[in-house]
């Protein structure tokens, strides 16, 4: 009507969301979310902040999260901050991003058949070394 698409759903800067957050389509971050989010693609600005798990199709951080992420794509951005598991079918970590927990590459849409598990963590060097995890965890 007034020439205009809705390009997804924006939590914008200064606006604090608490609790669960569910969406169809596209999420924009730009402020804070404290609490689980199901969306169908996720973008994290570089300020934003989100506190809990993250369900989607296709994540794109350059901000902070801690909770775990479960999408089939993942983004790390040289300025992402991530603390916690990322289960995923491909995993494209930036020179610059930060990542403390383990990756678990999955097979499927719902990413729950486990294909094989890694444990990343950041050595004092700057780059990212993949480790096998420890098979009892």
């Amino acid at each position: 009507m007034f020439g205009w698409r809705r390009h997804g759903t924006i939590i914008g800067e200064g606006l604090k969301v608490v609790g669960k957050v569910t969406a169809e389509g596209l999420v924009k971050v730009y402020g804070q979310i404290d609490g689980e989010l199901q969306c169908g693609s996720l973008v994290l600005a570089r300020k934003a902040q989100l506190s809990g798990a993250v369900t989607a199709g296709k994540v794109v951080i350059d901000g902070k999260v801690e909770g775990p992420i479960h999408a089939a794509h993942v983004v790390l951005k040289p300025r992402a901050h991530v603390v916690g598991d990322i289960h995923h079918q491909s995993l494209d970590i930036r020179k610059g991003a930060y990542f403390e927990g383990r990756s678990v590459h999955v097979q499927g849409p719902n990413g729950h058949q486990p294909v094989g598990k890694k444990q990343a963590r950041r050595p004092t060097s700057g780059s990212l070394e993949v480790v096998p995890a420890d098979p009892a965890v």
